[in-house]
């Protein structure tokens, strides 16, 4: 590898806490209701030791760093919302104080609608956060009884006139399809409603059962099949088109295609980000030692704020045969593609190692015939597992002769 140029860097904060865990939800977040001999208990988390925690993690990785400024922050949950204002404000003081923010930097944070209160939305903008995410999921009280969410249809769009009236100028709206028992015609009008607030953003995704969820375990009944979501796809997104949100990546869309979410945007073309905080995940480019590092950090809550126990779980460094594929993994995904200089920029392996593989797929019809992209086609975008494969390290063994290393996917 020839590592050269340094990519952006943003920032991703883990807020483990929610006030009950999702049944789909398979992310690190850890309910603080609970039910004991039938009746519902709540426990309080231990937010300012949290914030502490945080701002060590945050120590331990600034040599990583030194020299770099972050044009992103991204706090998600869990649901961060559940913050008091003044520790989001120490919070993002803490690492003001250790991190230097580009000019137009973006602070996003995650909200629950069943969690937010007017002073606290403009308590958050205050503290700095300028970008807000809303996980609404649905505007139908009985889907989101079935998603286990706690709010109703009443709070999801008082959430969002809250966050408009405390300042907000950039509100994504988080929304599933394919819920058990929706028809298209209930889909479409939740997608409707959430249009119809007019947020910069919507995030706009199928419901899946992933592993390790309630759901999972226990399927709800009448789950759509492929046919009926592709349906809801193809009808969803011609509403979208029609009513001016640029689609970008596979389920992210953008008002006239202005609002681009920057910290994942940097995510999918393969840039930097340092993860603090209970299960995030970081990925850091070294010019001086030609290395690409991804990290984990303890899972456990427990774990985390025991400060016996390094922060850090495993690491992860990136050989040349994996990077064509963990490059693509994301890149991929975004509708314009990427630059194909960008590949060498940001792995340092030169673009003819990797034109084979671009060839093969521009015979399929899977990516655009140009050389100065990489980009899928509308057929390929139906079918990227297919165009992944042609970059799995298998096909880059002569890159190196690294052994293969145990690499997860970072959400």
């Amino acid at each position: 590898m020839n590592i050269t140029y340094l990519p952006p860097l943003t920032l991703y904060i883990h807020y483990p806490w929610c006030v009950q865990k999702c049944p789909y939800c398979d992310f690190n977040s850890h309910g603080l209701q609970k039910k004991a001999d039938g009746h519902k208990t709540n426990s309080t988390p231990p937010e300012n030791d949290y914030i502490d925690a945080l701002l060590k993690d945050l120590d331990a990785e600034l040599p990583s760093v030194w020299g770099r400024s972050i044009s992103a922050i991204f706090i998600g949950g869990g649901t961060p919302s559940l913050m008091s204002v003044e520790s989001m404000d120490r919070l993002l003081s803490g690492v003001r104080a250790r991190l230097p923010f580009l000019a137009d930097i973006e602070i996003t944070m995650e909200a629950n609608p069943g969690t937010v209160e007017a002073d606290k939305f403009a308590g958050f903008f205050e503290a700095g956060v300028n970008r807000i995410s809303i996980g609404v999921q649905s505007f139908e009280n009985e889907f989101l009884s079935t998603l286990g969410r706690i709010h109703n249809s009443n709070d999801a769009q008082q959430a969002f006139q809250i966050a408009r009236k405390a300042g907000f100028k950039n509100i994504n709206i988080d929304l599933m399809y394919a819920l058990p028992n929706q028809s298209i015609k209930q889909a479409m009008q939740d997608l409707k409603t959430a249009i119809d607030l007019k947020p910069e953003h919507i995030s706009w995704y199928q419901l899946t059962l992933e592993p390790n969820t309630a759901f999972h375990h226990s399927p709800p009944q009448n789950m759509a099949d492929d046919d009926f979501t592709a349906d809801i796809s193809d009808k969803g997104l011609a509403l979208l088109q029609g009513s001016n949100y640029k689609r970008y990546e596979v389920s992210t869309f953008s008002k006239n295609g202005d609002f681009n979410c920057w910290h994942n945007t940097n995510y999918w073309q393969f840039g930097d980000y340092l993860g603090i905080g209970a299960g995030a995940h970081g990925k850091i480019t070294r010019a001086d030692t030609q290395q690409i590092t991804r990290t984990s950090k303890k899972r456990s809550p427990k774990d985390y704020l025991n400060i016996e126990i390094p922060f850090i779980d495993k690491t992860y460094p990136l050989s040349e045969e994996q990077m064509p594929f963990e490059f693509m993994l994301n890149a991929l995904r975004l509708v314009d593609g990427v630059e194909a200089s960008s590949f060498y920029e940001r792995t340092g392996i030169i673009n003819q190692h990797i034109e084979n593989s671009l060839n093969k797929c521009r015979q399929k019809k899977l990516i655009v015939d140009d050389k100065d992209k990489i980009q899928t086609t509308e057929f390929g975008y139906q079918y990227l597992n297919e165009v992944l494969s042609e970059f799995s390290d298998e096909h880059f063994s002569h890159l190196n002769n690294h052994n293969k290393i145990e690499i997860k996917e970072i959400i």
